[in-house]
């Protein structure tokens, strides 16, 4: 086992409960990839700042810390953290933080970001507002959790359960392809993805179902690529074959998707955590839409899952890079 003072204890492949193969792949792909750099906003408390270590320690990448330094070597004494060797940014408060760590991925010093323990509202609004226009791209911000789910044959996504609260359906749009493109950075092929609802008919009585199959026809359309859409779907026949060949769902997705796109934040959120508490699941997330990754981590997850989520953001960074030199190459 490997253990840091303060922290929960990380397994080592070897040792790991069967249930987290997925996410245990994940982390052995990241430690594959070029060290780079995350830049970690205001990881004041002992849990944020055990991340960013343990992260740098499994070689996922190297760290930058931003916050007040005496409460950054507070926390880390403490704890019984080294600081040796890592660069730390002073500034005076959350808020500054924030900025300053947005401002070291302008800079091109940083290609990830990573919370600490500063609130999400006040790290996504230096996101989108540092220097004018931030870390914006063309593309709404989205969350998506990658579900290490028992029983279940493939890593499940769910999106978007944290950042946009009522999507509408340009943002739907947004959200779907930005799962389908994290799906893709990590190797994972074309992702099969359920649009869901509480029923698989297509009703003006519920506005998700119309907005599913409106999604359907924009992917028909080219307007979302690189997955197979379906829905609406409720979720049982979304993840379940036995569901779907019962109420005569017949579709490449019906029974094993492997993106589930939930109508609003609420449900998004209840659905993970439904899975994470009473099924044993683990919930690694990032933040997708911005320039760079963006590592959400909470003080509920295990070591593991944040150690996950860091593995994710790492990978999906070197995607962005080998896709960016291959467009300067064109």
């Amino acid at each position: 086992m490997i253990r840091q003072a303060g922290q929960d204890p990380v397994p080592c492949v070897a040792d790991s409960d069967p249930a987290s193969r997925h996410y245990l792949r994940l982390i052995e792909l990241a430690r594959q990839e070029p060290r780079r750099v995350c830049v970690v906003a205001h990881p004041c408390d002992d849990v944020s700042l055990g991340a960013a270590l343990q992260a740098r320690d499994q070689g996922l990448f190297d760290i930058v810390l931003v916050g007040p330094q005496a409460r950054l070597q507070a926390v880390a004494a403490e704890q019984g953290f080294s600081l040796d060797g890592i660069t730390l940014i002073d500034t005076p408060h959350s808020h500054a933080s924030a900025e300053t760590a947005v401002c070291e991925v302008l800079a091109g010093r940083a290609q990830l970001l990573m919370k600490g323990s500063l609130h999400t509202d006040e790290l996504i609004h230096a996101v989108l507002c540092t220097q004018g226009k931030g870390l914006r791209t063309g593309r709404r911000l989205s969350h998506v959790f990658i579900m290490d789910v028992p029983r279940y044959p493939y890593p499940l996504f769910i999106t978007d359960a944290a950042i946009n609260i009522f999507p509408d359906l340009a943002t739907k749009a947004d959200i779907v392809q930005n799962a389908i493109d994290l799906h893709h950075g990590l190797g994972l092929g074309e992702p099969r993805v359920a649009l869901l609802s509480a029923v698989e008919q297509v009703t003006e009585k519920i506005p998700s179902t119309l907005e599913a199959a409106a999604l359907c026809k924009m992917a028909d359309r080219g307007q979302i690529t690189g997955g197979v859409l379906d829905g609406p779907l409720a979720l049982d026949n979304a993840i379940s074959p036995e569901a779907a060949r019962i109420k005569g769902i017949v579709s490449p997705v019906a029974g094993q998707a492997q993106i589930v796109v939930t109508p609003d934040l609420e449900s998004g959120n209840m659905l993970a955590k439904n899975l994470t508490f009473l099924s044993g699941a683990q919930a690694a997330g990032i933040v997708m839409g911005a320039r760079v990754p963006i590592i959400l981590t909470s003080r509920a997850d295990s070591a593991q899952t944040r150690l996950a989520s860091c593995a994710v953001a790492g990978i999906y960074a070197g995607h962005l890079a080998r896709r960016t030199a291959a467009e300067a190459r064109a």
